[in-house]
């Protein structure tokens, strides 16, 4: 059965542990190019786009972050892809702490959670995604992109990263970013779950994200028992697009690490 999802895939045929990269809201996969190609010429890749999002289909109505981390279970299914370093940005952070509560550590081999968050929605949050999603689906995209660019990336972020950035966004078919802001508001509580990972964990945040701070990194890092927290100064909520070269050292350091792990966990002792 093929996919229902649109990805990119490199097919690399390496021993390293591939790599799932899950993209944030509004978002799509393109928004990993500088990882893709950093990292494509010796590893197993695959970016997909998250449903509602990108070349993905569109479903309307809500979709919760349960149903995005089944969507990846059987991308990886199709592909034939036993296990897998996941990764996820903001929303896909989240997507990846849901995919470890579905998949286990014996499929998610390790997580990186950058410029996110674990805990539930509270009421307040609630009604303002709710009120957002409305929004989106009565004026579209634009003018919310328009307001949010400079706290997506930071206002002194390269031109061309901003271009991107609101090329994204406005992109996004309004349906499928109002279902996901109605499904993101019934989040879940995914801080007991992190202090029962027993997989490798990095922690990212932009120094200057103001969506998710560096305190709420510092917290979450608090919580993961084999995690390392890595500050990405000069950036906001895209580090890996705002500073790709510092964001790809912390990844390929963390993944240099998941590749060792197996071995070291049958030693002896």
């Amino acid at each position: 059965m093929p996919p229902f999802l649109a990805y990119t895939d490199n097919s690399c045929q390496s021993a390293r542990t591939p790599l799932l990269l899950v993209h944030g809201h509004p978002f799509d996969r393109t928004m990993w190019h500088p990882q893709l190609t950093a990292f494509a010429s010796d590893r197993r890749i695959i970016a997909p786009d998250l449903r509602g999002y990108g070349a993905s289909p569109v479903t309307p109505g809500k979709t919760p972050l349960a149903r995005f981390a089944a969507d990846l279970e059987d991308l990886l299914d199709a592909l034939d892809v036993p296990a897998c370093v996941v990764a996820g940005l903001s929303m896909g952070g989240q997507i990846a702490m849901e995919c470890y509560d579905r998949l286990g550590p014996a499929r998610v081999r390790g997580l990186v959670l950058a410029d996110t968050f674990p805990d539930p929605e509270t009421p307040e949050g609630r009604q303002a995604r709710n009120a957002m999603a409305d929004r989106l689906l009565r004026e579209g995209m634009r003018g919310y992109a328009d307001e949010v660019l400079e706290k997506m990336v930071a206002p002194y972020a390269d031109p061309d990263v901003k271009a991107h950035v609101h090329r994204m966004m406005t992109a996004t078919d309004p349906e499928g970013a109002a279902a996901a802001l109605r499904g993101r508001a019934e989040r879940p509580d995914y801080r007991p779950l992190l202090t029962r990972v027993t997989v490798p964990s990095l922690v990212v945040v932009g120094a200057d994200d103001e969506y998710t701070p560096v305190a709420d990194a510092e917290a979450m890092h608090a919580l993961l028992p084999e995690a390392e927290l890595r500050l990405i100064d000069r950036s906001a909520h895209l580090p890996n697009l705002e500073r790709p070269a510092e964001f790809n050292r912390a990844l390929g350091e963390f993944l240099a690490r998941v590749d060792r792990a197996p071995l070291a966990r049958r030693a002896p002792g």
